[in-house]
């Protein structure tokens, strides 16, 4: 099942019941648009306001810029090696699993209907760009995909979101109209 779209006061949500050190991973991702594995891959000494990385996924290079605030936040909690270093150990970076499931978490102590991951981020991401520029192309580059009709999908996922909550309304709204089964 994909990840979807979270609306604003969702996403408010979800970054205040994270832990302190997912809430800051989270909003890398959505500050930048980077998939949790190039989040998660960031050494210490990689933390600038913006650099250059390769992604994972693609091995495409691709450049980031972080904001002063969050830039001092990640330097602050981060560890000798990783910028994000695991529990157990600070010569391992924490795993895309352990942020899943806090989401995971945080999802359902709001009752979301919608299914949440850190690629939840990234659709926000996409969103919030399309807003702000209203040009499919430069989604597109900023997300690095190489299918326009890939980045459509990211970029309209707010639209597509409220569609599907609409249909689970009117179904409701039928099921309540119709009364209860016998």
């Amino acid at each position: 099942m994909t990840t979807e779209y979270l609306l604003d006061q969702e996403v408010g949500h979800v970054l205040a019941a994270l832990t302190m050190q997912n809430r800051l991973i989270v909003r890398v991702i959505l500050h930048t648009g980077m998939r949790i594995s190039d989040v998660l891959a960031l050494k210490t000494s990689d933390l600038k306001p913006s650099g250059w990385y390769t992604e994972q996924k693609t091995g495409k290079r691709r450049r980031y810029g972080l904001p002063a605030p969050l830039l001092a936040a990640i330097k602050a909690q981060a560890g000798p090696v990783w910028a994000f270093p695991g529990r157990l150990s600070p010569l391992k970076h924490k795993t895309r699993q352990a942020v899943w499931a806090d989401l995971k978490r945080a999802s359902r102590a709001f009752r979301m209907p919608q299914n949440v991951g850190t690629h939840s981020a990234r659709k926000v991401y996409a969103v919030d760009l399309m807003a702000k520029y209203g040009d499919i192309e430069r989604v597109q580059r900023a997300l690095n995909h190489d299918s326009p009709s890939v980045t459509m999908i990211y970029a309209m996922a707010d639209q597509l979101l409220q569609r599907k909550l609409a249909a689970r309304e009117r179904r409701s709204a039928r099921r309540r109209k119709a009364g209860p089964r016998i």
